[in-house]
């Protein structure tokens, strides 16, 4: 007897992949893009450059956030991807919700995945330890520079 869930393990396994390469691209292009502004201010203004990078890092994370909570959204209305307990309706602030407690490695456990979209949830944990230490070092190697002149 075969296993009766491949179509939708590949759909969600495929949909995570996408997601989170969109996540990564949108967060290595965000920094290329905040790296080179703030090079071009000017130095009296180290205050104003420290404000910039931490709130351009937040803004992307809150885009990734969202991209992972989209694609969540989207996979929830393929019905054999899974359910979330604790969302007896699928609504899309719900699952950007559910997308920043695990991307945020909170995890609160009011909403959880079920079924095959578990993969996503996971995923979406291991994305954001990753981008939010990115940004960290990015923040650290930045403020750095500037703190030193």
């Amino acid at each position: 007897m075969g296993y009766p869930d491949w179509d939708a393990n590949l759909l969600v396994v495929a949909a995570t992949f996408a997601a989170v390469a969109m996540a990564v691209l949108v967060h290595y292009e965000g920094l290329s893009f905040i790296s080179g502004r703030l090079a071009r201010r000017r130095e009296h203004y180290s205050r104003r450059k420290v404000l910039y990078a931490i709130f351009g890092v937040l803004g992307l994370h809150v885009v990734e956030i969202w991209i992972l909570g989209i694609t969540l959204w989207a996979l929830l209305h393929y019905p054999d991807a899974g359910s979330a307990v604790g969302m007896p309706v699928v609504n899309l602030l719900d699952c950007i919700y559910l997308s920043a407690e695990s991307f945020s490695t909170v995890g609160f456990g009011d909403i959880s995945p079920q079924g095959p979209i578990r993969f996503l949830a996971g995923t979406t944990s291991l994305t954001g330890f990753v981008l939010i230490t990115w940004s960290a070092s990015f923040t650290y190697l930045e403020m750095e520079r500037f703190w030193r002149r």
